[in-house]
């Protein structure tokens, strides 16, 4: 994932930018997480990252998610709240095709 990528899907250094992939993304983590977006949660993280231009080493690659990366760990926490499953539309996957 590119850092030009991330900041294209809407999250800056200045925030997540209205009606951006970024703030659709915010809003389905909202949804599912009963209203909030929680800390060190796939949103926050990934602004993280916009916010620093530091995607390098996050592990979404054009291969595939990294074992033992950042983004199999987001892979993991979603798919636990998600009852074992990544859902098809869901955070996972939609970052990884960015």
């Amino acid at each position: 994932m590119s850092d030009q990528n991330v900041r294209n899907a809407g999250f800056t250094s200045s925030g997540i930018r209205g009606g951006s992939l970024a703030s659709s993304i915010m809003s389905h983590e909202a949804r599912s997480s009963g209203g909030g977006v929680p800390s060190g949660g796939p949103t926050s993280t990934l602004q993280g990252l916009g916010a620093k231009g530091t995607t390098h080493s996050s592990g979404f690659t054009s291969s595939g998610i990294s074992g033992g990366s950042m983004a199999s760990g987001m892979m993991s926490k979603e798919a636990t709240s998600h009852g074992g499953g990544v859902p098809r539309g869901g955070t996972t996957s939609t970052v990884q095709s960015i």
